[in-house]
């Protein structure tokens, strides 16, 4: 992934795109241009051979106008403050376009998974939760899955703050193991999300699945997901890459028998033998397909590579997976983006059911979450649709106006 952009800045690009297009108060405006609040944090850890390791952590509050922050936990080597600002802005807009009552926030610390054993990934959890605690809670800042986090993690993270809270809160937590008050339906939630937003776009261009290629950066959660749920909806998955290869072929792939094939070649698709082309990250973002769906890391999609790029919609399943530029090189070539604050926004409405379900002690069946999701992936695509129409901008700029007016709304009336 090219990390050389800084995403905070393009998010606050992004921002005055919008605002171009709206009349929105000078209030509103300088609120949105900052976070309310950024927590850093050095977490002292004793490692499995008696040493001791200091990790730096992170939480941001950018807006909570309409609601309690709300957004995920990354651990990843890369983590940045500036990225946790960005992702935390991101996330502001992405619950107010599906019109959830949130505001954004976001966390992350610096860590590479991989590189450390269970039991220490477990004590980070942990000690993450302690560092952080008086700034989460149910009502304040409820964090959720993000890159390499995962329920199990959750479920650490949540008995953790039980403990430190001296009672049971299980709605400071999402995206945790239904065993701890998890949703049902949370697993697959933002791969479907994203599938309704496609199947909308396809119905609005006359389009037909059996007709349309699809190639999918990123193998994890929910690129495995979102890949499984298309072809079984007749399209045509040709290609799919995870963080060390890719491999392309131009009649399709089952995404199942690709993953079962990746475990049991030792978990990387390069090592599958005998079955499509290999190709790397870079070159499937190139194919010549009709969807293209960056669903790994941000900024993947740069000025230095938006021109070879030949797919006539980029469907954002991934955070921040087009740069200020790249937006502008696609545009200028006829491309349309389906911006990833309506295409991912799923996985957060689901957390958002959870939260209502710990809340409330009544919990839903898968179907009825599935449906209660698709009302709102469908409703509000058709009114970011509308506002591109309208306003004669693209989905982006569109989902934008929508979820500005919506928090402006909010900051105004709150008489700030």
């Amino acid at each position: 992934m090219e990390r050389n952009e800084n995403a905070f800045e393009n998010a606050m690009e992004q921002l005055k795109e919008a605002i171009k297009h709206m009349d929105i108060s000078e209030n509103a405006i300088k609120i949105l241009s900052s976070p309310e609040e950024v927590l850093e944090v050095n977490i002292p850890l004793k490692m499995d051979d008696g040493k001791l390791k200091v990790f730096r952590g992170f939480r941001v509050h950018y807006n909570t106008s309409r609601g309690p922050a709300k957004g995920g936990i990354r651990f990843h080597a890369g983590v940045t403050l500036d990225e946790v600002k960005a992702l935390s802005f991101w996330m502001t807009i992405k619950n107010a376009v599906v019109n959830i009552p949130f505001g954004g926030g976001k966390g992350g610390v610096i860590v590479d998974p991989k590189e450390i054993s269970q039991n220490e990934l477990k004590k980070l959890s942990e000690r993450y939760v302690d560092a952080i605690f008086e700034f989460i809670g149910p009502d304040k800042d409820i964090p959720a899955p993000d890159v390499n986090t995962n329920e199990t993690i959750m479920g650490w993270m949540s008995e953790e703050y039980n403990k430190l809270a001296g009672k049971f809160s299980p709605a400071t937590f999402t995206g945790k193991p239904i065993a701890l008050g998890g949703s049902k339906g949370r697993d697959i939630s933002t791969s479907l999300g994203a599938s309704y937003i496609i199947d909308e776009y396809m119905k609005n261009h006359n389009l037909a699945p059996e007709k349309t290629a699809v190639a999918i950066q990123g193998f994890g959660n929910v690129g495995y997901n979102l890949a499984k749920i298309l072809y079984e909806s007749g399209y045509k998955v040709v290609a799919l890459s995870d963080s060390k290869s890719g491999i392309y072929d131009e009649v399709g792939l089952n995404p199942e028998e690709i993953m079962k094939e990746k475990i049991e070649s030792g978990g990387s698709i390069r090592n599958i033998g005998g079955r499509g082309k290999k190709i790397t990250n870079e070159e499937l973002l190139e194919l010549d397909v009709d969807i293209l769906v960056p669903a790994a890391l941000e900024n993947v999609i740069t000025k230095d590579n938006a021109r070879k790029i030949k797919a006539k919609v980029v469907v954002e399943v991934a955070n921040g997976s087009t740069t200020i530029d790249a937006d502008k090189i696609l545009e200028s070539k006829g491309k349309e983006i389906i911006p990833d604050v309506l295409a991912n926004a799923g996985g957060v409405t689901v957390s958002y059911f959870e939260w209502i379900q710990n809340r409330t002690g009544e919990y839903w069946e898968a179907d009825e979450v599935f449906e209660k999701l698709e009302k709102i992936m469908r409703t509000e695509f058709k009114n970011v649709n509308e506002t591109k129409l309208e306003k004669n901008v693209s989905y982006r700029t569109a989902a934008y106006i929508i979820a500005l007016e919506r928090i402006a709304k909010a900051i105004d009336a709150r008489g700030i």
